[in-house]
């Protein structure tokens, strides 16, 4: 798939989320969102002057989290009895997720809600990011371009062969291209999203920026 010269996407955003302080591990599989960084950059990071969006940082996809999930909607800052990760366990998940402070963040509102330790959440979360293929196009882009969401859901399905496509979802916000999400089991196996994940940004023109 050599034409993805331009890639866009448009907005699917999750249903309503479960109450708050749920039981930690009760959920039925992960959702594992990849963000596109430049444009959180320009959206969001610029703004706070976060560090991984400086001149050089050359970021693409990062890890945005691993999310617990319900069939319909999800838990959060779950009830657990898990100590929370050191500042250097979440240091250790800046070159995978851009900082530290994003990192605790997840493990935060996320990953006490998988009933796994701070340690092994992270790893989990190393695990499921190190699993997906990123499409080689996407560290080459070095210019803003505008395309059709379904072209990034595309290049994703080409590169990982045993994804199909109700497995995976991109999102979009504001006119860009926001994020590439995938189910997953508990086992990290690609699974079918549920219904309330798998509404596809539809968007014909998302703005894809170049990285910095």
């Amino acid at each position: 798939m050599h034409a993805i010269v331009g890639v866009a996407l448009a907005m699917m955003i999750g249903g309503p989320a479960c109450a708050e302080g749920e039981r930690a591990g009760d959920f039925d599989y992960y959702v594992m969102a990849l963000s596109w960084s430049p444009n959180w950059c320009a959206l969001e990071g610029d703004g706070r002057g976060a560090p991984e969006c400086a001149p050089g940082a050359d970021l693409a996809f990062t890890l945005h989290g691993l999310w617990p999930q319900h069939e319909d909607g999800w838990p959060s800052y779950c009830r657990t009895t898990q100590r929370d990760p050191s500042r250097g366990e979440s240091e250790a998940m800046e070159d995978i997720m851009g900082s530290s402070g994003l990192a605790w963040y997840q493990w935060k509102k996320h990953g006490r809600c998988s009933g796994l330790s701070a340690r092994d959440y992270y790893g989990t979360m190393r695990r499921a990011f190190g699993a997906v293929r990123i499409p080689a196009v996407f560290p080459q882009i070095n210019k803003r371009l505008k395309v059709p969401a379904e072209v990034v859901e595309g290049a994703f399905l080409e590169a990982n062969p045993g994804l199909k496509p109700d497995q995976i979802t991109v999102t979009c916000l504001d006119g860009m291209i926001q994020e590439v999400r995938l189910c997953l089991t508990k086992d990290l196996a690609p699974r079918r999203c549920g219904a309330d994940v798998i509404r596809d940004c539809r968007m014909k023109d998302a703005v894809l920026n170049p990285l910095r």
